[in-house]
């Protein structure tokens, strides 16, 4: 691949953000031995708060890991790192508190009050990832965004807004915010930014980023499908827009909507409590624990309830003994599903968890709890929860443990090798996982640790 633009690594973020490997322990978190009558060890003081670290892992040439020496090698380093198998640190200075995994690029967000915000990384040529300004042009953005860089929001009132959420989908990306609402950018040729769509409209170098409207009551939710987005609000309704032609949208038509719409069908009257999308399938969890589904169904994801590869319309998915649903994701052909026992379920195709015998189910099937750390040293443990990415699962413990598997496209699932993974595997992240996100072949992963 050509990087004919490129944001280079020549500085660090003024942000406060900067690239580096993994941490060692300071001299106060080694063992410390107290008295002579018996070594007593202290790794970390009654007190300590713990910090917040960010790793990357997965193909590094889009810039989508934030590590520029990994596509353009420093003096240290004489060939690129096109691959990156195991989690590598990705230090910052604020806490980050949400990241999403695009087509080839990233978005990290955190809580603060501060005017700076939000970072990108990665593929920009949709202006996903904002105006990143050249250095030698203020007319001309990056195409490649090496290192996070900050997103400039056009908040009202910055230092009072929080950022919520963030999602990516193919191009476009939402920003959710706790006080001025949604925003959008990127790519809107099929009106999944939520505004009017421009015949023609030049994404690259693009500054249009739009704040929507339209919605009943406050959004607490933004997801992100291939070309569509999703939108649930604190009253439990969902709107949708963009590219509808199998149906994702879940508006009762295959048609284009270039303005959040509320969705229908099965969810009239109901309250959602969670929403999933990446690529043309979309899922709500009720707040009673129920299921539905719509969008493309041609792997099965919809099977329960149809036998057609698409519905245009939202439709209860009956799970037979599988009790109560706290949270659901779908990537491109699978499905996966946490019920309120800490059990994963996983159906539709592709590899599922379950050995290479299982590719394809119309079925919900349980993955077993042992692959999760469950044993009779640790009864108790449960999956709290789930994500996909377009090819392949992970799933997160009550203990911080991660497990991930399914198709380990260019190193995506962070293992230590490029080969497909068949059942859940545990990740090593020194810390304990708070939350991931999962793309097409890399993935971000928050975590809190007390070194």
């Amino acid at each position: 691949m050509a990087l004919l633009c490129v944001r280079p690594c020549t500085r660090h973020m003024s942000a406060g953000l900067r690239v580096c490997g993994y941490a060692t322990l300071s001299k106060s978190s080694r063992p410390q031995e107290k008295d002579n009558s018996g070594p007593v060890f202290q790794y970390v003081g009654e007190h300590k708060k713990p910090n917040h670290k960010v790793f990357v892992w997965g193909f590094s040439f889009t810039g989508a890991l934030g590590i520029p020496s990994f596509v353009v090698p420093d003096s240290g380093r004489k060939k690129p790192r096109k691959y990156q198998l195991t989690p590598y640190r990705l230090e910052t200075a604020k806490q980050i508190s949400s990241a999403a995994c695009g087509y080839g690029f990233t978005l990290i967000a955190s809580s603060t009050t501060d005017v700076t915000k939000l970072w990108g990384m990665g593929l920009n040529k949709d202006s996903q990832l904002g105006f990143q300004r050249t250095q030698n042009s203020r007319h001309h953005s990056y195409d490649y965004v090496l290192e996070p860089s900050p997103v400039a929001l056009p908040l009202a009132e910055p230092q009072q807004t929080r950022l919520v959420q963030v999602a990516c989908g193919r191009a476009h990306s939402l920003v959710l915010t706790d006080r001025e609402g949604v925003f959008s950018m990127g790519n809107n040729a099929y009106g999944q930014c939520g505004r009017r769509i421009i015949e023609d409209e030049v994404y690259s170098g693009s500054h249009v980023i739009h704040k929507l409207d339209g919605f009943s009551s406050r959004v607490v939710q933004v997801a992100c499908g291939q070309d569509h987005s999703l939108f649930l609000t604190d009253t439990g309704k969902v709107f949708a827009c963009g590219w509808g032609a199998d149906g994702q949208t879940g508006l009762g038509h295959h048609k284009i909507s270039s303005s959040p719409v509320e969705v229908g069908g099965d969810l009239a009257g109901v309250e959602v409590q969670q929403i999933s999308t990446y690529g043309d399938c979309s899922l709500a969890v009720s707040r009673d624990g129920q299921l539905f589904g719509w969008g493309n169904s041609e792997y099965l994801q919809l099977a329960s309830v149809t036998e057609s590869t698409q519905i245009n319309t939202p439709r209860h998915l009956p799970l037979k003994g599988f009790g109560k649903a706290v949270q659901a994701a779908c990537g491109g052909t699978q499905v996966v599903v946490l019920n309120d026992k800490g059990e994963v379920f996983v159906w539709g195709y592709g590899i599922l968890g379950k050995g290479p015998k299982l590719s394809e189910s119309s079925t919900p099937e349980m993955i077993p709890s042992t692959l999760f750390g469950r044993s009779e040293f640790n009864p108790s443990v449960v999956v709290t929860g789930v994500r996909c990415g377009l090819n392949h699962f992970a799933a997160v413990t009550d203990r911080g443990e991660l497990f991930v598997w399914g198709k380990n496209v260019r190193g995506c699932l962070g293992i230590g090798k490029r080969d497909d993974q068949y059942f859940p595997w545990r990740v090593t992240v020194p810390g304990q996982v708070v939350d991931v996100a999962c793309g097409v072949d890399h993935m971000v992963a928050l975590v809190k640790s007390l070194l």
